[in-house]
């Protein structure tokens, strides 16, 4: 459909009453327009359809000024603290947070889902003639074994008809800074589920694309879960996503275990090419008690347009 601002605006307002995004039955409440944007399809439980309206509207709300993002975290029960079962409860709680009478911040989510919805509308979440595009990935990395392991599980919904293959770039640590590269006897890739390895595409010394064959092909809209496993001989720990599809959500735990890294980097719109540069600054993060570290990326953009890695360093 043709998204219009206006119906994302009503939409959005009927969906802030009563209990937001936690309304049961939510199916109810949510019209086309935001079925839309955030990729709803008719047969989704309330459980999936929660999942979407979150993974959607989080980003554009934490997009906006503070006090636009607070109300409207209110507003939709995004924030935690403000999951109360009337929408007045969860004004008032942005009130005493923003220290501004309720009036004041009922006028601020008008203005917060207009804006909103104007982004919603600007930047729709279609990803015409690419055929498929991930949903979700999540990795969990394990420094601290013998051979370093990452366990992916990825979730793609298919933009168009008849996706029989999935042309893969697993999230591979990067070579060292002495230059040595990465042996094709160094990695090694085990499915779990969702396909059959068909195909190993060398990308460079340090990358090797996977074309995997999935059981049948895919119709347009269709979701597909794929698991694998990938080990590699490390030689430091640095990890890089590069994702040559759009890739909604990117959720990262890595472990390091005893052996935790004086100073662990996260970073983010890194081109491959620029993945051994040292001068490249980003934010430090803390490992846990457990010697863990979990990230999240959102809306990481193609390969090809350079800025739409994700690592995290250790050093």
């Amino acid at each position: 459909m043709s998204l219009s601002a206006a119906d994302v605006v009503g939409e959005l307002k009927a969906l802030r009453k009563g209990r937001a995004i936690f309304t049961t039955p939510l199916a109810d409440r949510v019209g086309p327009a935001l079925r839309s944007t955030c990729g709803i399809l008719e047969d989704d439980g309330t459980v999936e359809i929660r999942r979407k309206l979150s993974d959607r509207l989080r980003p554009l709300v934490e997009s906006l000024p503070d006090d636009l993002k607070i109300a409207l975290l209110a507003a939709f029960a995004l924030d935690e603290r403000a999951r109360k079962p009337f929408y007045q409860e969860r004004v008032h709680w942005a009130a005493i947070t923003l220290d501004r009478d309720d009036r004041t911040v009922r006028r601020r989510i008008d203005e917060g889902i207009e804006q909103v919805a104007a982004l919603a509308v600007a930047a729709p979440r279609h990803y015409p003639a690419r055929g498929w595009h991930t949903e979700e990935l999540r990795v969990t990395l394990a420094l601290d074994q013998p051979v370093p392991e990452a366990f992916e599980f990825r979730r793609v919904i298919a933009d168009a008809d008849e996706i029989a293959v999935l042309d893969l770039a697993p999230t591979l640590p990067v070579a060292a800074e002495s230059g040595d590269s990465l042996h094709e006897s160094d990695r090694g890739v085990d499915v779990f589920h969702g396909g059959l390895l068909i195909r190993r595409v060398p990308e460079s010394n340090d990358r090797t694309g996977l074309v995997l064959r999935l059981p049948e092909p895919l119709r347009r809209g269709a979701r597909h879960e794929v698991g694998l496993r990938l080990r590699a001989n490390l030689r430091e720990p640095r990890y890089l996503c590069v994702p040559r599809h759009p890739c909604d959500l990117f959720d990262l735990h890595v472990r390091f275990g005893e052996r935790v890294p004086k100073r662990i980097v996260r970073q983010e719109k890194v081109s491959p090419a620029a993945a051994d540069d040292r001068s490249r600054t980003g934010s430090a993060l803390a490992a846990d008690r457990a010697g863990e570290v979990h990230v999240r990326f959102r809306n990481l953009a193609r390969a090809s347009r350079t800025e739409s890695a994700g690592p995290v360093n250790g050093q």
